[in-house]
């Protein structure tokens, strides 16, 4: 029975990866920074196990007691919506140290496992506004960028070793805690050139209208990734998301 192990479980895209590789019959490695078993279905394949990307304690911990992996899944990860010029330092270090050196972190933790087999996958998701600027994000953007060219290397590295690895971009989601997580580090609300932005991008935040990605459109994309030898290095997770790699492809 293969095992996967996915950061970020308690909502969004990491819970609904979680439940779909339960259903598929997996072991599953469902772990958060604070656990909380009833979010899943209980079942003798699931292990939930606190873990803090961005403590090395608590990885080295939880993938000693994950015991033997196959699948690697790095979705935890946090978000800031702010101006560049106002971002403080806290929330840059904040969204780094999350976001890019906490997946560096848990690939590191595996990679010599995967390495010594000469097998085993990694799938990093990070985002799809790493495809084109946008405002008030430039910092988290940069963060999920960092890990893109991270993930492009390493596949190079892993190439000879026969280790998969893979980016999956998810587009703009009404189903995780993004927004609700990246309004505490707002700033600008006070600032007469700033504001305007600012509000509209809240507004957009709160606009369900257009194409949006569902947490199981990531749940199938990391299924993808997971299970198709064949499947492409950047797999798009969401239909606005589709879009936009398109754009960024020159297709139409």
């Amino acid at each position: 029975m293969p095992t996967i192990l996915i950061t970020g479980c308690s909502s969004g895209f990491g819970l609904d990866t979680a439940r779909l590789f339960l259903e598929k019959g997996w072991r599953v490695v469902a772990t958060m920074r604070r656990p909380m078993p009833d979010l899943l279905p209980a079942s003798d394949h699931l292990t939930i196990l606190p873990l803090d990307v961005t403590d090395p304690h608590s990885i080295r911990a939880a993938f000693a007691q994950a015991g033997d992996i196959d699948v690697l899944v790095n979705n935890a990860g946090v978000g800031a919506a702010v101006p560049v010029e106002l971002t403080e330092p806290e929330t840059a270090r904040l969204l780094f140290e999350t976001n890019t050196l906490g997946t560096l972190a848990t690939m590191q933790a595996i990679l010599p496992r995967f390495r010594e087999r000469r097998g085993g996958t990694i799938i990093n998701v990070t985002s799809s506004v790493t495809l084109k600027p946008l405002p008030l994000i430039g910092v988290y953007r940069a963060s999920k960028a960092a890990v893109n060219a991270l993930t492009e290397s390493l596949a190079i590295e892993m190439e000879p070793f026969g280790v998969r690895v893979h980016i999956v971009l998810p587009g703009r989601s009404p189903e995780t805690s993004f927004g609700t997580n990246a309004m505490p580090h707002l700033r600008g609300l006070d600032n007469a050139d700033y504001k305007p932005m600012i509000e509209g991008m809240i507004a957009s935040f709160r606009d369900a209208g257009g194409p949006v990605t569902h947490a199981g459109d990531v749940a199938a994309a990391v299924w993808r990734a997971a299970t198709d030898p064949g499947a492409p290095f950047r797999i798009a997770a969401g239909e606005d998301a589709v879009q936009w790699m398109a754009e960024a492809e020159g297709h139409d």
